[in-house]
C-alpha cells in the first residue's frame, strides 16, 4: 500500500513499504506552480506512484523530475514520467547530466550550479553536488530554501514500516541500519572518504528544518544537528572500513 503524507508545507511524502526488504521507498512531491518530484521510483512502480501523485496534482503537470544520483529507486522510471508530463525536465547534478542522464533520458536534463536558484513559484531550490555522498560520483542534495527542507536521499536510511514524520532520534536508527548493512552483501553502501565530514558540515550549515529521507521517517527539527550527528556515526562505523 502506498501512503501520502504532508511532511512540510506543500511537500508530500509518497511511501511504499517493501516487506521483503523491510524498507520504505519514498518519493517527495512539491506542490507549486511548477510541481517538482524528487525520486521517480523504480520503473516497475511507475503506475503506483503516478496514482499517488494524482491525489495531489495532475501528474501531467509535473515540471521537474529531480534525484540525487543514478540508481533505480532514484530515477528508474524517469522516462515513464517524461512521457506522462510533456513539460517535465530532469533536474540533476552536472556530473549526472554528462555521465548518465543526457544519454539515458528521452529529454535533455537541466543542471544548476550550487550558487544558483531554481524558482518553482513560491519555492526556491538549490542543488548541491555531494560527490560520493551518500554514494556515487554524480550524487547531489536538493535544498528548498523557503521552508528549509533538505531532500537527502539515502542519508539516515532506517528500516521498518515507520511513521511518515518524526521529531525524535533518527541518528540511532540510522546507525543501527548502517551497522546491520555491514554484515550483508550491501556492506559499505556509504563510502567514507576524507571529504565526507566536510560535505556533511556544508549540508548542516544550511540549517534544514525538515529532512526528507528516502528510506524511513522524515525528520522535523534541528536538521543541522542531526547531520553532524550522522557524520560522527559514519566516521565511527565506516571510517576504518577498507
Amino acid at each position: 500500500m502506498t501512503n501520502v503524507s504532508e511532511i512540510a508545507p506543500d511537500v508530500y511524502r509518497i511511501s511504499t513499504y517493501n516487506a521483503n526488504y523491510q524498507l520504505q521507498f519514498n518519493q517527495f512531491l512539491v506542490k507549486d506552480d511548477e510541481p517538482l518530484l524528487f525520486h521517480t521510483g523504480m520503473k516497475g512502480d511507475f503506475e503506483t506512484i503516478r496514482e499517488a501523485v494524482a491525489r495531489i496534482v495532475d501528474p501531467s503537470t509535473i515540471r521537474w523530475l529531480s534525484f540525487s544520483h543514478f540508481e533505480s529507486d532514484e530515477c528508474g522510471s524517469l522516462n515513464e514520467w517524461l512521457r506522462e508530463a510533456p513539460q517535465a525536465q530532469p533536474l540533476c547534478t552536472v556530473v549526472a547530466a554528462l555521465v548518465n542522464v543526457t544519454d539515458f533520458a528521452s529529454r535533455a536534463p537541466r543542471w544548476i550550479p550550487k550558487e544558483d536558484v531554481l524558482t518553482t513559484g513560491k519555492y526556491r531550490f538549490r542543488l548541491f553536488p555531494t560527490h560520493h555522498l551518500p554514494h556515487s560520483w554524480d550524487a547531489g542534495m536538493l535544498f528548498e530554501e523557503t521552508n528549509r527542507t533538505l531532500f537527502c536521499s539515502d542519508l539516515f536510511l532506517h528500516g521498518g514500516d515507520v511513521d511518515p514524520l518524526t521529531d525524535s532520534d533518527v541518528i540511532g536508527k540510522a546507525r543501527k541500519a548502517m551497522v546491520d548493512f555491514q554484515s550483508t552483501q550491501l556492506l559499505n553502501s556509504y563510502p567514507y572518504t576524507g571529504n565526507t565530514e566536510r560535505r556533511m558540515a556544508e549540508l548542516a550549515d544550511l540549517q534544514p528544518r525538515t529532512l526528507a529521507i528516502m528510506h524511513g521517517s522524515s525528520f522535523r527539527g534541528d536538521g543541522g544537528n542531526a547531520l553532524r550527528g550522522l557524520a560522527s556515526v559514519m566516521r565511527e562505523v565506516l571510517g576504518n572500513e577498507e
